[in-house]
This record gives C-alpha cells, structure tokens and sequence, in this order.
C-alpha cells in the first residue's frame, strides 16, 4: 500500500480543522482510507463521526482493519464491508507565494500548451489538469462556481514565458499559461504538460483562485501544486527534459515546499501518453 498523507479536513459540524492520515489507493478519483484521527477526532461520539462523515464527504473507513481505539459499533462498520468513496472535496490546503513569474493574461483557455503570437506547442509529456473547488459554508461542502482560476508554469527547460530574466526573454510570449471559469461542480480542467525544472525551485505548477477579479474585495487564494520525485526522475530522463535533468532540487530541498508542500502533492495515474491528475480544495470564504 501507498506511503500516508497528510490532509486536513474541514469539520463543519464543529466549525474545526482536524487532521486525518490517509493511504492513497490506484484509482481515477484518489480513494483512500483513513489511518488515524488526530486526539480531537478520535474521540467522536457515534452520532458527531457520522455527521462528520455526511456534511464533509470525509473518507469512508473501509478495507482495512480498525486500530484498538476505534468502538465497537465502528468495527462493525468495518464487518459491512463499506465502498470507500472518494477523497473528500473539502481539503483545506496552504497558501504559497505567488512567484515573480505571474501575469495577469487573462488568457481564458483550457488547453495552454500553446503560444497565441504563433502557434507554437511545447513539448513535453502531456498532463491533464483538472481542479475542483469547493467552499465550505455552514455546515456544507458545496461546489464554488464561478471562480476564475489560472495556472502557469514553466516549459520543460525551465522557462516561463512573457517575462524577462538573465538568460531569456519571453516577453510577448504566453505559452503554458491560461485559466478558466469552474463549472456548476467547481472544476476546471487544464491540458499542458509535466513542468521542467528550474534552478533554486523543485517541480512544480502555480495556481490562483479569485471569485470576483474584477472588485477589490474579492476572494482571492494563491498556491502551488508539487509532484512526486519518483516520476519526476523518471519523466525528466527522457527529451526534451534531459538537458536540464541532472542537478535538479528535490521536494525536500526547496524552501517553500517545506511550508506546507506536502499538503499539496499531484496524485498522478497515467493516461497514454502522459497523466492525469485531480486536485481537490476547500475554502472557507468569509
């Protein structure tokens, strides 16, 4: 079975964050089976889990066998053999920097790959992106619809474009970057591909979420998204990657990563001829 991870998870029921230990399993929509409850939620009564496990679409405990803290109504839970269902919408994740790299395109598109001034693609193994955003409201996990949110990221050499920097000039150019309008379920969905590597940075994409651009009081989150280092080796073996491959920061040697990155790795399965991806995220708006 996978390593655990990390996931806080928004207890509408006592206006609370608590943190849950999950096992990532081989399927589309990342299922996964709770480990352990922090001290907090360990000890729900009956009636507050269920109603934890209703209002917050947490994860159903299933396929695996309860640990001695869990009572005995709850192991017969495990006995009924219940289908676990998806991880839940509601993942409260970090806010990270912004970066030097962002610019307000306004470049509404699902597929980013290319650059509008002319027709150009980047190469580079293909990555669907797709991004569901919810907001936690009351008592509820309920879709946020139309939220702009846009991503950008570098080629596969480590270069972003429409900036000037020491060894490029890509101004003009907006390639790998775009955003788009969630949708009535909250999601947006993307078409680019595995970002390169660049020094001083491991791998990794930018996102922002804003619910009114247009005003000056809107809501607006900002983070990044990481990837596995193991596949990250493996995709930047091969060209257009490789030039620029050796030598590059891991996860754990980037110093935003370690505020928070772990919260915000990219479950990948494959999709020939590259991968796809789901990243769920809660936000409390008021």
């Amino acid at each position: 079975m996978a390593a655990s991870t990390r996931v806080r998870y928004y207890y509408t029921c006592a206006g609370k964050y608590h943190t849950a230990y999950a096992y990532n399993m081989k399927s589309h929509h990342h299922d996964a089976v709770i480990r352990d409850l922090n001290p907090i939620a360990r000890n729900l009564n009956r009636r507050e889990l269920l109603s934890f496990m209703g209002t917050a679409a947490v994860v159903a405990l299933a396929g695996c066998e309860p640990g001695p803290v869990v009572p005995r109504w709850l192991r017969r839970l495990f006995s009924r053999k219940l289908t676990v269902s998806a991880m839940p919408p509601c993942i409260v994740r970090p806010e990270q920097t912004e970066g030097p790299y962002f610019v307000d395109e306004r470049l509404n598109r699902s597929d980013i790959r290319s650059d509008p001034s002319d027709g150009s693609v980047k190469e580079g193994v293909p990555l669907q992106l797709a991004l569901r955003v919810h907001e936690i409201r009351g008592k509820g996990c309920l879709p946020l619809a139309g939220a702009m949110v846009d991503i950008w990221h570098c080629d596969a050499r480590g270069v972003y474009s429409d900036v000037r920097e020491r060894f490029f000039d890509t101004r003009r150019k907006k390639f790998l970057r775009g955003y788009q309008t969630t949708d009535a379920g909250g999601a947006v969905r993307f078409q680019t591909i595995y970002p390169g590597w660049y020094q001083g940075r491991t791998v990794h994409i930018h996102f922002k979420i804003r619910t009114n651009p247009e005003a000056r009081r809107g809501y607006e989150f900002t983070s990044q998204i990481y990837f596995d280092d193991a596949l990250t080796d493996q995709i930047h073996a091969q060209a257009p990657y490789s030039p620029t491959g050796r030598g590059r920061i891991r996860n754990q040697e980037d110093g935003i990563f370690q505020d928070g990155g772990k919260e915000l790795m990219l479950p990948l399965t494959p999709q020939s001829p590259g991968y796809a991806g789901t990243f769920d995220i809660g936000l409390l708006l008021t």
